[in-house]
């Protein structure tokens, strides 16, 4: 669909997959405010490692019950929408890292749309 090409931005937001919000996984509640706040979409990316502010190294371990993730969620839309989105999800982040960038949509293709 014509109205998501063009440029755009692309937000990152970094978490662990144990962070909480209200007793629920915390990357899950990004993206049912994302779907509320009617951005485009959202991805939520999976690290198998990484390290963080505190410098402590977080890996996968198939010998462990509890594992301690990098997350990523990204999205993608005009930059107005995902500022004022942010605003609305900063009580939720007590410790996150976000990014903004700019990125070019060339394509965007889905069959509900009658291409």
């Amino acid at each position: 669909m014509k109205r998501y090409l063009g440029s755009r931005k692309k937000l990152k937001i970094y978490i662990d997959n144990d962070d909480r919000y209200d007793g629920k996984a915390l990357w899950q509640e990004i993206l049912k405010a994302a779907k509320e706040y009617g951005l485009a979409g959202g991805t939520v990316y999976k690290a198998v490692a990484g390290m963080g502010a505190h410098s402590e190294l977080h890996t996968f371990s198939v010998w462990s019950l509890s594992q301690k993730l990098p997350l990523i969620i990204e999205i993608i839309d005009q930059e107005a929408k995902i500022r004022g989105f942010l605003n609305q999800i900063d009580p939720m982040l007590s410790e996150a890292l976000v990014t903004l960038e700019d990125i070019e949509v060339l394509l965007y293709k889905h069959p509900g749309f009658g291409q």
